[in-house]
């Protein structure tokens, strides 16, 4: 798995179709760390959020730019400070929505800048769930909306509590001051958005066109499996293509074509995934490549670009199975 931020644990979903893509890792990117336990986070009360103090923002002043912050001046607040430094007028986030936004974060008294995306080039995204991000940023991101700039010092016990993080730098006194661009936002109900497309081919599998964020049916043929991989559109977005080393957020529904049985699903779990496309199985990878961000894809995938004669252990799939995904690719990472 390529290394994330160090806000999050590893996300959950498409545990078994990663598991069969290269393990990859990026030096230059900050490694993984969890966040505080579920356990540890609901034994603390929800913080008093507050407007200020909050360093200065010297450069990088626009939405999307790399910030450059002020040391902090005095002693920051106990509670939670956020800030509205840019006002979107995008979805409103809510709790356990993903969100995905660049952010730059450094010590409140030391400026010392310990992780941030504009240099990777690659937007987080992350749930705002309980035991997924530290809570200061699920505390604090909520009733904002996407295309805000927002300002946050989180003080220890909504970052990293007592132990600090090592790894970063970050002491358990430390307050940290993040700047945070909200591109988008998501919930476990978010479908593509586009143009439906024709699905004539009878000898194809049919995918239902809802984007009520429910799972889209998937009809399997009583037909022979076709040899090549399939990647057509259902519904075609708008947005940016996918390129083959990029990431993606989506939703999806596994079935097997022997049988039509469902396998998998973010619906099944109420959780987005988000992966590289450099993670999963070659079907997966090739299918989106060249799709667009928006978009209802179907892919059937052939033994040999699934996984053969190794399927993961205790899942539905047996070997040489032929494989049919409906996938919505919700954002481009």
């Amino acid at each position: 798995m390529r290394r994330r931020s160090l806000l999050i644990a590893v996300p959950a979903g498409l545990a078994a179709l990663a598991a069969c893509g290269d393990d990859k890792s990026d030096s230059g990117k900050a490694s993984e760390t969890a966040a505080p336990s579920e356990s540890e986070a609901s034994a603390a009360p929800s913080p008093k959020i507050v407007e200020g103090p909050l360093p200065a923002i010297t450069a990088g002043t626009r939405f999307g730019e790399k910030p450059t912050v002020a040391k902090g001046s005095g002693e920051p607040s106990k509670d939670l400070a956020v800030k509205t430094v840019i006002a979107g007028g995008g979805r409103t986030i809510a709790e356990n929505d993903f969100v995905v936004a660049h952010y730059l974060g450094q010590v409140w008294s030391t400026d010392k800048v310990f992780d941030n995306s504009y240099d990777r080039k690659e937007p987080l995204a992350i749930q705002l769930a309980q035991g997924a991000i530290i809570d200061g940023w699920r505390y604090g991101l909520v009733g904002k909306k996407a295309g805000s700039r927002v300002q946050m010092a989180i003080p220890p016990t909504w970052g990293y509590g007592e132990q600090g993080n090592a790894q970063a730098g970050i002491k358990g006194t430390d307050t940290l001051v993040f700047v945070v661009d909200v591109q988008d936002t998501f919930n476990a109900k978010s479908s593509a958005r586009g143009t439906d497309v024709a699905q004539d081919n009878i000898d194809l599998p049919k995918v239902g066109t809802n984007t009520d964020g429910k799972a889209p049916s998937i009809e399997v043929p009583d037909s022979d499996a076709p040899k090549k991989l399939v990647a057509n559109y259902v519904i075609e977005g708008d947005g940016e293509k996918v390129g083959a080393e990029d990431s993606v957020l989506v939703q999806y529904k596994g079935v097997l074509w022997d049988g039509g049985k469902e396998f998998d699903s973010t619906y099944g779990r109420g959780q987005l995934t988000s992966f590289s496309l450099q993670q999963v199985v070659k079907g997966w990878a090739q299918g989106l490549t060249g799709k667009k961000v928006g978009s209802r894809v179907l892919i059937v995938i052939p033994p040999e670009l699934g996984y053969g004669d190794n399927p993961p252990q205790g899942s539905e799939i047996k070997k040489d199975s032929t494989l049919v995904f409906s996938v919505d690719i919700l954002a481009k990472l």
